[in-house]
């Protein structure tokens, strides 16, 4: 199979996965009215060596909304966030925390895939600023739509994307903060931080720790829509 009919079949098994969890409704034809336009999106270079635009997923009507760094190879193949090795940790990390990952809504600050090609691979290079930028109009919507009671940012990519500069994670982490509209934001690591990590006594402190965060966050959510 081509990687263009694998990036076909993700989409559709994507938009078929959303359209179960909350079919039809004004709400749900403006988010896919969205999703066809971020499809065509060349606010930055970055569409025209990505197989394609990789939206976000889920309910919207969330009560977390996470937002990561860019799609990885494989997200990019599949037309879904969150689905390579940096997903399936996130994946767990939700379920020990208590999160139902097909109740939160799951994107990035950066909606196609940056990279470097070194022979048949293609390796990540992460965003800069101005692509970070030329992005943000896509989560700002995706946010106004959805309007979570808590977002949370993985990692200091999604982190300036939300505040609009740079933030440093170990000074956010652990506490609410307001974003420009009023709302609740987090602050964490992102799960390839995670992956990415050689001591194996330190991965596993780590990988506690980001579970920790993503229990805080769970209460918090509750609390707010309480």
């Amino acid at each position: 199979m081509s990687e263009q009919a694998i990036a076909d079949r993700g989409l559709a098994d994507a938009l078929g996965a959303e359209r179960a969890l909350q079919p039809g409704g004004n709400l749900r034809r403006a988010w896919e009215e969205l999703l066809a336009e971020a499809r065509r999106c060349t606010r930055c270079h970055l569409y025209k060596c990505a197989t394609q635009t990789v939206f976000g997923e889920g309910p919207l009507n969330a009560r977390i909304l996470f937002i990561g760094e860019q799609p990885g190879d494989q997200e990019d193949l599949a037309g879904r966030p969150f689905v390579g090795p940096a997903g399936q940790l996130f994946d767990q990390a939700l379920e020990k925390a208590g999160i139902d990952r097909a109740e939160t809504y799951v994107t990035n600050a950066v909606k196609h895939f940056k990279f470097v090609q070194r022979g048949k691979k293609r390796i990540h290079d992460k965003p800069n600023a101005g692509e970070i930028t030329a992005c943000r109009w896509w989560q700002e919507q995706e946010r106004a739509l959805v309007k979570p009671p808590v977002t949370v940012a993985l990692g200091a990519t999604a982190a300036r994307s939300l505040f609009g500069k740079v933030v440093t994670i170990g000074k956010l982490r652990g506490a609410p903060h307001q974003l420009a509209d009023g709302s609740e934001c987090w602050v964490t690591v992102h799960p390839s931080f995670l992956l990415r990590m050689p001591d194996e006594v330190r991965r596993r402190e780590e990988r506690a720790r980001f579970v920790e965060d993503l229990i805080l966050i769970r209460k918090r959510a509750a609390r707010l829509v309480a």
